[in-house]
């Protein structure tokens, strides 16, 4: 079976070529998105919505685990984008990493108005991908001890997997959202992939005769 950690370790720090295609697109996207925001452009306003709602949303649901939750702190993001534009403020150089900020800030401030902490589920099936036809089995396997290890994580380390892996983040932008250095979204990776490797080893054991 193909390990998990070794497929999540080998995109930590070597970006592939269609991930440096994807960056290029989008910093030429942000780039005129930047013009339209500075002009209060109505078409450009909606277009970043539309660009964006469906990630923000997708990355809330992930950590709340509530639909209507999702929709309403995803609502809130945006209320808090259109208070900043009208402001003359909101994104600076990088408005992916912006918004995912403005994201995890208004759901950590969500669970700590309900009293939850170190509360990051994480749909981990989306971690896995595999090929050939004994995927679908290897994939369900896979998927329930890797949920197992995943729970091991702190927060900190859940978390930046899920912007990392999950949200297709960069290590800089990690660092922009958690208000981090990039040495130290490295260090919990690492750290968090290390976790994840010795969990998944001992469950082996565990099962092996």
């Amino acid at each position: 079976m193909t390990s998990v950690t070794t497929k999540l370790a080998g995109s930590l720090d070597t970006p592939s070529p269609r991930e440096k295609e994807q960056e290029a697109v989008a910093r030429d996207r942000e780039f005129k998105h930047k013009q339209g925001i500075q002009s209060l452009d109505r078409k450009t306003l909606a277009i970043i919505y539309d660009d964006y709602q469906p990630l923000l949303y997708s990355y809330i649901y992930r950590r709340t685990g509530e639909v209507e939750v999702a929709r309403d702190l995803t609502a809130e993001v945006f209320g808090r984008f259109l208070q900043a534009v009208g402001k003359g403020k909101g994104p600076g150089d990088n408005m992916r990493a912006w918004f995912y900020r403005v994201a995890h800030n208004i759901v950590v401030d969500h669970y700590r108005r309900q009293q939850h902490r170190n509360h990051v589920p994480l749909n981990d099936r989306a971690l896995i991908t595999n090929d050939g036809p004994d995927a679908a089995v290897e994939r369900e396997m896979q998927s329930e001890k890797l949920r197992s290890a995943l729970s091991q994580l702190t927060a900190d380390q859940q978390q930046v997997i899920s912007l990392k892996f999950l949200e297709g983040l960069s290590n800089q932008e990690v660092a922009a959202v958690l208000d981090k250095p990039v040495g130290a979204v490295k260090s919990l990776q690492h750290r968090a992939l290390a976790a994840l490797h010795r969990h998944l080893d001992q469950v082996k054991e565990e099962v092996l005769p």
